[in-house]
């Protein structure tokens, strides 16, 4: 009779291991998601035959810097989240909800990686070659050096690797992904960190980009473990409307370049197109001589973006007024509504007051404050602000206008789309150079600047 393996319970959540079944994760909070597993035996086989190099010690001065060579995909925004290009021996993760377009992007980035750079591995889990290939046909993917492998079994995936010998390797998705040494579903807690270990090892010991593509839950975070994002170098989030044409890439982890970077799709019949200018794709529909609007110049990484907030301010039904926020932190907004009652005047607490960042964009950088602020009370006073005007500055709980950084990068993508005049905080005011044409109003507070907006 065989000797049966031994077991524990793990949390398909957080990762939390226990030895008898519990019905509330004592880590995370989360119910039912205890599931047992066996666990894997201590001794491991090397998958798929690759060979590890052991590392030694250096002293810090000995240790040969070089300057990772960067590999352009062709593809701008997205190079520009990648801090420049792929970085060879890197592991990148992307996630986004289902349908938003994670494959087709990669797939015309592998198309451009195979035609420029060298060899590129695509291995699906979830379609086969034909489906992929008819999606090819519609994006107009051609490559001689592009290899489409329909494979969930982690061990030939690395055979594979080891016989192709590719400088680039796609995985969709890491969660149907099976390791052979471990007996869990795919997709489970276990099956998630062994497989991207294994990845991460390849990608490291080979110096292949791997890119591996993972599902999202229902509140917008990378399902499996959390410990899967530490282990990778960089995490994008692919994101936007379903009913939206627009798509933002962001970068949430990097460790080649910054976090804040954010590129910009347009998703067409033909696959994704970049967009160049999203500055002027975001206020070519603002409606002329509506209250309730205002422009703010908010920088997303090393890029300035103008993006019109929208505010409705009405009389509530109800005892209580309602928030709703769209695009911007529901707490920022309580908090300038706040201000605006305090330190302007603006009886609010009897209003319902609804706001958004138009284009599906999310704005969370302070410098967006003054125009939140400004919207609201424009739709509050019903007196519009002027088509050329926008506004810059963190408000501070004592209705002060606060500094803001990279204010000469504001000022010139202002310029660009026409704009005239430009509140900005009189902190800022020191050193800049104006531009002809641009009218600068620096401010100190709140009160202040809706006496010269509004001219009070």
């Amino acid at each position: 009779m065989a000797k049966k393996g031994k077991t524990e319970f793990v949390c398909q959540n957080c990762g939390y291991n226990s030895p008898k079944y519990l019905g509330r994760c004592p880590n995370c909070g989360a119910w039912n998601q205890m599931v047992e597993e066996i666990i894997a035996p201590e001794e491991k086989k090397t998958i798929g035959g690759l060979k590890t190099v052991a590392a030694k010690a250096q002293r810090l001065k000995e240790v040969d810097l070089k300057q990772q060579p960067r590999i352009q995909t062709k593809i701008g925004e997205l190079d520009r989240v990648l801090g420049g290009g792929v970085v060879p021996g890197s592991l990148v993760l992307i996630g986004g909800d289902p349908g938003i377009g994670k494959s087709t992007l990669l797939l015309q980035m592998s198309a451009q990686l195979a035609q420029y750079a060298g060899k590129v591995l695509y291995v699906s889990g979830e379609e086969s070659a034909t489906q992929i290939k008819m999606r090819a046909e519609r994006l107009g993917v051609t490559a001689d050096d592009f290899y489409l492998y329909p494979e969930t079994d982690l061990g030939l995936i690395s055979q594979t690797i080891q016989h192709l010998s590719p400088k680039f390797v796609i995985i969709d998705s890491i969660q149907t992904m099976q390791h052979p040494e471990i007996t869990s579903a795919q997709g489970s807690v276990s099956q998630v960190r062994e497989v991207t270990a294994t990845l991460m090892q390849i990608a490291k010991t080979s110096q292949i980009a791997i890119f591996i593509v993972g599902h999202v839950t229902k509140d917008g975070a990378i399902a499996g473990p959390r410990m899967l994002e530490h282990m990778v170098d960089t995490v994008l989030y692919f994101e936007g409307e379903r009913h939206h044409t627009f798509r933002i890439l962001r970068g949430v982890k990097n460790r080649f370049g910054s976090t804040n970077e954010l590129g910009i799709f347009e998703m067409q019949e033909g696959g994704l197109r970049e967009v160049l200018n999203p500055s002027e794709v975001f206020l070519e529909e603002r409606l002329q001589g509506s209250s309730g609007s205002a422009v703010v110049v908010s920088m997303e990484g090393t890029r300035p973006i103008l993006v019109e907030i929208q505010a409705l301010v009405t009389p509530t039904m109800f005892g209580n007024a309602r928030r709703t926020a769209s695009g911007l932190d529901y707490n920022r907004v309580s908090l300038i509504m706040a201000v605006l009652e305090k330190r302007a005047g603006l009886l609010l607490q009897n209003q319902d007051a609804y706001l958004k960042a138009a284009g599906g964009v999310k704005l969370d950088e302070p410098a967006i404050d003054l125009a939140i602020a400004v919207s609201i009370a424009s739709s509050y006073e019903e007196r519009e602000t002027k088509a050329d005007e926008c506004f810059i500055g963190e408000l501070g709980l004592t209705g002060e206008i606060r500094r803001v950084n990279r204010m000469e990068q504001r000022i010139q993508e202002a310029e660009k789309l026409g704009f005239k005049k430009i509140y900005l905080p009189k902190n800022n005011l020191e050193g800049l150079k104006i531009p002809q044409g641009i009218t600068l109003v620096p401010v100190r507070t709140l009160r202040e600047t809706l006496g010269k907006v509004f001219k009070k």
